[in-house]
This record gives structure tokens, C-alpha cells and sequence, in this order.
């Protein structure tokens, strides 16, 4: 059975970093693409990153942008988010996902995800 499993999450202070981690089960990251979506409470679901497979060509949210970076391990076969200067509104349960596709669509990076983790969650609080 294919899936994806988020680890790393946790509570954080603002301005501080955390990093959390895609890994996948039944099947093999490096070949698709891979976003983080984060869902805060009361609030809908969101795009944060995605990166395609091959030249692992990145888009990002405007909220997170030059804060947050996304990257692969194909060695490790694992999709990791680098969250600096995290702030308040950073809070949220955030989740890995796949459109099963090579390439993150460029007009619609967070568009068409056809497996979802079941996410892990970031807090960011004092």
C-alpha cells in the first residue's frame, strides 16, 4: 500500500526553526513530485512548497517564501521542509502530498495531490 508519512513536527518559539520530513512507504519519492500543504485551525488547507523530481524545480507560497525551504535526500529517499523564523500563524498541521506526477504543475503547483499524509503538527508558540 502506497503512502506518506510526515515526522518532525513539534512546538517552537517565533523565530525559531524546525525541519520536518516526508517519507514514503510502497513506493519511491525521488520519482514524483512532492508539496506541503498546512491546514491551521478553523482555516482551509494551503500550499506551502512543492518540488518536482529530476531537477527538483521548487515553488513556494508567498507567505513562506524566503522563510521556508524545501528539499530532497534521494539517498534517503525523503522530502524535507526547513521552516526558519517561524511566527504564530505558522501553527498548523502540515502535510505531504503527491500529485503522482514527475513535475509540480507551473502554472498550479498545489493543484491535482492524489496522496496525502496524514500530517504532523507544528506549533509556534512561547
Amino acid at each position: 500500500q502506497q503512502q506518506l508519512v510526515e515526522s518532525g513536527g513539534g512546538l517552537v518559539q517565533p523565530g525559531g526553526s524546525l525541519k520536518i520530513s516526508c517519507a514514503a512507504s510502497g513506493f519511491t519519492l525521488e520519482n514524483f513530485a512532492i508539496a506541503w500543504f498546512r491546514q491551521a485551525p478553523g482555516k482551509e488547507r494551503e500550499g506551502v512548497s512543492c518540488i518536482s523530481s529530476s531537477e527538483g524545480s521548487t515553488y513556494y507560497a508567498d507567505s513562506v517564501k524566503g522563510r521556508f525551504t524545501i528539499s530532497r535526500d534521494n539517498a534517503k529517499d525523503t522530502i524535507y521542509l526547513q521552516m526558519n523564523s517561524l511566527k504564530p500563524e505558522d501553527t498548523a498541521v502540515y502535510y505531504c502530498a503527491t500529485p503522482i506526477t514527475r513535475y509540480c504543475r507551473t502554472s498550479s503547483p498545489f493543484a491535482g495531490m492524489e496522496l496525502w499524509g496524514k500530517g504532523t503538527l507544528v506549533t509556534v508558540s512561547l
